[in-house]
């Protein structure tokens, strides 16, 4: 059974903060080396870490640096999204979703 979550703005830039925090811990990177990697002042990577807050383009850049930009791209192609969305119930209860 699908579980539908309910997510507000600071849900989501909490899960970017987190999600490339462990891929910079992973990667065994300071803050100051990402910094000098990714073009973003570690002062602002550590905001961002600790509150989510962060300029799309400075998110771009640390996703660059971290993760697949292509993966963050794919989030915006519509196709994609509406091939995994049901359009009527009869798709629903036909998938069993």
């Amino acid at each position: 059974m699908r579980r539908f979550l309910l997510l507000d703005d600071t849900d989501v830039q909490q899960a970017f903060a987190a999600h490339l925090r462990h891929l910079r811990e992973q990667a065994k990177l300071s803050r100051a080396a990402l910094a000098q990697r990714s073009s973003v002042p570690a002062p602002t990577i550590k905001k961002f870490e600790l509150t989510g807050q962060i300029s799309f383009r400075q998110l771009l850049l640390l996703w660059q640096s971290l993760d697949d930009l292509a993966r963050l791209y794919a989030l915006t192609q519509q196709d994609a999204f509406n091939a995994k969305t049901p359009s009527s119930i009869d798709e629903v209860l036909k998938d069993g979703l």
